[in-house]
């Protein structure tokens, strides 16, 4: 189904820190942080989303709030969405994680675009050629799904359009939980940035070491815990 779409553009809404997580399975490993610190939340745009910022508010959710139901981004108009995400550093982009549902309104094909100049609308994400599409899964599990490296070595923007979902034109509405990466990234200005190396093969016994890398770190993208799968 086809609508026209309010284009908007939020800045990323702070996340309440108040809700207690009680996710006994949360051990997370080194180098945790480093993706989901290099995004650009206040510059993050979400297209036809029914709650302003809710786009943001999904990407700045932590490993451990990962299968919160608030908040959600939920399409408005129509089953479509389409974010672009900037970020302060160079990524490899090695795999997206994306928690939705097993229902009607999980999405379906997601297309990505990397770096592109400027925030893409509805009409320019359909004429474009993707630089990879991705076929997703109807599940409430947390899918990882890898990316064709090469594509994605040196990404400094992506853009994410949800196209259909799982209801055949049914279901005018698109609910996504959580969005995650995991990849490398380099600071612009290649000046050194600091790195944390795992020394425990044992992730329920984990003893990290401070070292200083250049330039290079990698990762998943979250924060307190947001990374570890």
């Amino acid at each position: 189904m086809s609508h026209c779409h309010d284009e908007h553009s939020h800045a990323g809404r702070d996340h309440s820190e108040g809700a207690a997580h009680d996710h006994s399975d949360d051990i997370t490993p080194a180098l945790q942080n480093q993706i989901y610190s290099q995004i650009d939340f206040d510059a993050i745009t979400t297209l036809n989303e029914s709650v302003p910022q809710s786009g943001a508010a999904v990407l700045k959710k932590t490993w451990a709030e990962r299968e919160d139901e608030e908040p959600e981004l939920v399409s408005d108009v129509d089953e479509q969405l389409l974010m672009h995400i900037p970020f302060t550093a160079q990524l490899r982009l090695h795999t997206i994680l994306i928690r939705t549902s097993d229902s009607p309104s999980a999405p379906q094909t997601l297309h990505l675009f990397a770096n592109s100049t400027s925030p893409l609308d509805f009409a320019s994400a359909s004429d474009l050629a993707p630089t990879q599409t991705l076929q997703l899964s109807r599940t409430s599990e947390v899918q990882e799904i890898a990316v064709k490296r090469a594509l994605f070595s040196t990404l400094r923007t992506l853009d994410l359009y949800f196209e259909d979902n799982f209801s055949t034109g049914e279901e005018d509405e698109t609910r996504i939980g959580y969005i995650g990466f995991k990849g490398e990234w380099m600071k612009l200005n290649r000046e050194p940035v600091q790195v944390l190396y795992e020394s425990a093969a044992n992730p329920k016994d984990h003893k990290l070491a401070s070292g200083v890398g250049l330039g290079m770190g990698s990762g998943i993208g979250g924060a307190g815990g947001r990374n570890g799968l």
